[in-house]
């Protein structure tokens, strides 16, 4: 029987103890840190929405559940609906995929890291083509330092063979950035992952088990498109220069889940300048104004 496709479900990991931050994430969570003008956990939201998910699970640590709730509320007002659980003990991304399981009850999944940051010209059409995906898709981004992350392994031409978690000696430059696609068997999956040395419970395994199967999809991303890893401190300042230069520079509105919501038709013109109301005085409220204005003149 054919497995009828639910829409796409939005999964941001936002747990674990930031201890690449320490001490600025002693007090408050690392999802929590400015990146410019908006905190960081904006910018996932932000990438997910623009993908046209309306649905999200926030998987939280205990201590910091409530400081997102008054952050980001439910959703409602910016035309999406937010759901919150807390993980009591970081032991792998794939360990989202096993607490979502109910919240995703048969849909497939994106799955975004807390602290990734993407930007790019056609991005959001890019990741809208893979919500309803047959099997998985991951992205392949050239770094300078492949050995800190998953890398894929390439035959000659250029297909997917293998993936590696943190390889000391990478076989490409290619590195696995922190979204992913999957369809509707996901949880099962992660289930079946067991801990790595390192403890934990690797995302990498489950895209390996897809890989196996011959269900894995690999696009690569050109050097156009943009992808940040926030979580550490030259990082972090790194993405707020990138960030600030580009909205203050070439007036971009980046990572604005508003603005994100606006383009993908979940919030009207005037829902957004009420949200923009309240937000003047810092400037941000400006920007979002500008950017309807811009785009009502077009």
């Amino acid at each position: 029987m054919t497995h009828r496709a639910k829409p796409m479900k939005g999964i941001v990991l936002a747990g674990g103890t930031g201890t690449r931050l320490h001490p600025l994430t002693l007090g408050v969570s690392k999802q929590l840190m400015p990146i410019y003008n908006k905190p960081m956990i904006y910018y996932p939201i932000a990438t997910l929405v623009s993908s046209g998910i309306q649905e999200i699970l926030l998987i939280t640590t205990p201590q910091d559940a409530s400081l997102f709730k008054t952050l980001l509320r439910d959703g409602s007002a910016w035309g999406i609906r937010f759901t919150y659980l807390t993980q009591s003990k970081p032991e792998g991304i794939a360990q989202a995929l096993v607490l979502a399981e109910a919240f995703l009850d048969g849909a497939p999944a994106a799955l975004i890291l807390g602290d990734n940051l993407f930007h790019g010209k056609g991005l959001s059409d890019l990741l809208r083509q893979q919500t309803n995906p047959s099997g998985a898709t991951i992205f392949g981004y050239a770094v300078n330092d492949p050995e800190r992350y998953g890398v894929i392994a390439f035959d000659a031409q250029m297909n997917p063979v293998d993936l590696i978690e943190k390889p000391s000696n990478p076989p490409s430059t290619y590195a696995v950035p922190g979204i992913y696609f999957y369809n509707h068997e996901a949880p099962a999956r992660a289930k079946a992952v067991t801990k790595s040395g390192r403890g934990e419970y690797e995302i990498t395994e489950v895209n390996k088990s897809y890989l196996k199967d011959g269900a894995l999809s690999v696009v690569l991303l050109d050097p156009g498109f943009t992808w940040l890893d926030t979580g550490t401190f030259a990082a972090l300042s790194e993405a707020s220069q990138f960030v600030e230069v580009l909205e203050n520079r070439q007036g971009q509105l980046i990572g604005a889940p508003e603005w994100a919501a606006f383009q993908a038709g979940f919030i009207d013109a005037d829902q957004l300048s009420a949200l923009a109301t309240p937000l003047m005085r810092s400037g941000y409220g400006q920007q979002l104004l500008k950017a309807l204005n811009s785009y009502g003149a077009r």
